[in-house]
Order: structure tokens, then C-alpha cells, then sequence
């Protein structure tokens, strides 16, 4: 089921996010050349006016060829006669495909939810460090945490997940009205079972509330926004130092990971809902991460168009394209061999 449901999610992925720089070239009077699914030897194709469409027979990647991409053409609708900002919408297009697509997911996940976590502290363990007369207090909607807000109970777990013990400021709604509790000892201490087994707990637990209606609309953009601070905060892990390769995987990996989320589901109806919900992480992680500056990424793209404006601004010469072309020939090759790297260690576990 998870390996079917990864194939089907990476196909939309795809197929959305081609889709997205597809219709927009086309509403910018760009030429497309060809509209592919997926990459190697055609299975089937079918020329519609200017346009060839295409079925690929490698489930990997896809592409819409516009003419002139890479500056090449003296046709008046190529790519590089376009104006700088038509350029700029086509090669967002497809990010903001996958990202949109990722909130339509979260929304239908919402949806079929039974009930939410919310982050309102319903019990303080006596023994949790986080309570007692300065700390949190049964009761207390947590709104803050360091200054960041926390809209929905996920903020909160994504801001703790991977801190050390420490003190942190967090302001909370008590009464009716906000409370800064300055300098909570954040620690876990170790709670031990019944059954032998033990966990590090901080000690409160949170409120449910039944998902109605009116409840789903106000929780759509928070949580779509706190995927995307996932995917930055672990950017920013492997940038400082806190995570490595031996951490990254690729669809293998995924593959996984899905099944570890569907065996634990529970149910048939809650594998599904849980595939959903981490699909819908993974469309805006995909969309958040086309969106780096590194050449041959549309970030990379972006980043290139935008300095070859400036400088053709203020010099008013032409800059060849193909020295941009070279730099994301050479990005493309260095993705590919990183991706395929990752993918023969999570095959092989190089690590």
C-alpha cells in the first residue's frame, strides 16, 4: 500500500509541478515544446498545435520544454524574450503547484480527522518540572514559545522536538489573559511503565477537541506554514552541524517511512489518513526545497535571472546565456550524482 501510494504521490508531484511552469508559460505567451511525464524513451505522445505531449517510460522526474529556454532562439515567443517578470512567475510556477497542491492535502486531512490536539495544558504532572507556582498551569492556552507564536499544537512540538533541557519564556492565555512565564525549565525526565518500558516526558499533557466544520478553515495555513518551518529547520541542522548525510534519504527512504506510518496506523482508514497527511508534508517540502538558490533548482533559476537583470540594468549589455547554461549544467550533474548517492545508501545502508 505505502509503495503504491509513493509511486501515485511522486506522479502527482510531477505531474502538478511541470503543470504549474506548463500554464503559466502558456498565459505568458511562452512556445511550449513539449510537455512531458517522466523522463527516457516515449511510451506514447500526441502533438497538440505547437505542443508535444508525452508519457515517458522512467517514473522519475518529467519536464516542459519552452522554447529558447536557455537563450538559444530568435523566436519573438521564446523564453528568454520574455519579460524578466513573465520568466520569473513561470520558474515559481511550479513550486507553488506543489505547495498549493500540499495545502489542498492538508485541508482534506483536516477534514477526516476525528478530532485535533490543541495547545491548551489540560494536566501538570506533580513531578514535571514545567509546573508549580511560576510554570504552567492546568488551564493554560500555550501562545508563545520565545517570542514565536504557537497557533496550533504542532508549533509547540516542533519547537521542542529537538531542544536540550534548558530554561525558555513561553507566554500562555490564563483567565483570559496573556502570561509570560519567563524561564520554564524545560526538562524530560524518565518516566518508567508498567510493561519495563520507559520514556523521557516532560509531563503535561493537552487538550482534544472534535473536529467540526468551523474548526478546520483557521488550522489549514498554520499547519502548511509549520511544514515549512520543518523543512527549514532541518536545513538549518545540517548546515550547523546537528545532522548529516548518514540523516537525509531519498524515495527509498520515503518508501520507508511510509510503510513505518501505515503499520502503525492502526486501521486501514488511519494508514490512509496518516499516507495523506505525510504526503502533504512532502509536497511542501518538495516545494519549499525547488525554491533553494543551487543552480538547476528553480531557486537556482530564479537567483540567476534575477542577478542577470540587475547587472544587464546597470550595464545595459547582454549577458550570454550560456555562461548561466554552463552553471546549471554542472548544478544538474552534481544533483544527480547526490541523489543517486542517497539513493544506494538507503538501499545499501552505506552508513
Amino acid at each position: 500500500m505505502s509503495v503504491l501510494f509513493a509511486i501515485l504521490l511522486f506522479s502527482l508531484l510531477i505531474f502538478v509541478h511541470e503543470l504549474g511552469h506548463f500554464l503559466a508559460a502558456k498565459l505568458s505567451g511562452v512556445q511550449v515544446n513539449e510537455f512531458s511525464m517522466f523522463m527516457g524513451p516515449a511510451i506514447a505522445k500526441w502533438q497538440r498545435g505547437e505542443t508535444l505531449y508525452s508519457i515517458r517510460c522512467l517514473p522519475i522526474g518529467g519536464y516542459c520544454a519552452m522554447e529558447g529556454e536557455n537563450g538559444d532562439s530568435d523566436n519573438p515567443r521564446s523564453f528568454g524574450a520574455a519579460a524578466w517578470w513573465k520568466r520569473l512567475i513561470i520558474l515559481v510556477a511550479g513550486a507553488a503547484m506543489n505547495f498549493l497542491v500540499g495545502v489542498l492535502i492538508v485541508a482534506i486531512v483536516l477534514f477526516c480527522q476525528p478530532y485535533y490536539v490543541t495547545p491548551e495544558i489540560v494536566t501538570v504532572e506533580p513531578w514535571s518540572m514545567l509546573g508549580g507556582e511560576t510554570g504552567l498551569q492546568a488551564g493554560d492556552l500555550i501562545v508563545e514559545f520565545d517570542g514565536k507564536p504557537v497557533r496550533i499544537y504542532e508549533d509547540f512540538t516542533l519547537a521542542t522536538m529537538l531542544l536540550p533541557d534548558g530554561n525558555h519564556d513561553i507566554t500562555v492565555l490564563r483567565g483570559g489573559e496573556k502570561v509570560l512565564l519567563e524561564s520554564v525549565p524545560m526538562v524530560r525526565q524518565l518516566v518508567e511503565y508498567e510493561d519495563g518500558s520507559q520514556s523521557m516526558l516532560y509531563g503535561i499533557s493537552f487538550g482534544t477537541v472534535d473536529t467540526t466544520a468551523q474548526s478546520v478553515p483557521g488550522r489549514i495555513w498554520p499547519t502548511a506554514i509549520n511544514y515549512v518551518r520543518s523543512v527549514l529547520l532541518s536545513l538549518r541542522m545540517l548546515f550547523n552541524g546537528q545532522a548529516g548525510v548518514k540523516d537525509m534519504g531519498g524515495p527509498v527512504k520515503i518508501v520507508q517511512m511510509m510503510s513505518e506510518v501505515a503499520e502503525a496506523s492502526g486501521s486501514v482508514n488511519y494508514a490512509l489518513l496518516n499516507l495523506l497527511d505525510f504526503g502533504a508534508m512532502i509536497a511542501i517540502n518538495l516545494a519549499v526545497m525547488n525554491l533553494l538558490p543551487f543552480p538547476a533548482l528553480d531557486g537556482g533559476r530564479v537567483l540567476g535571472l534575477v542577478l542577470t537583470t540587475a547587472v544587464e540594468g546597470i550595464t545595459r549589455k547582454k549577458i550570454d546565456p550560456k555562461y548561466e547554461g554552463y552553471i546549471h549544467a554542472a548544478g544538474m550533474i552534481i544533483l544527480l550524482a547526490f541523489m543517486g548517492f542517497i539513493m544506494l545508501k538507503d538501499i545499501w545502508g552505506l552508513f
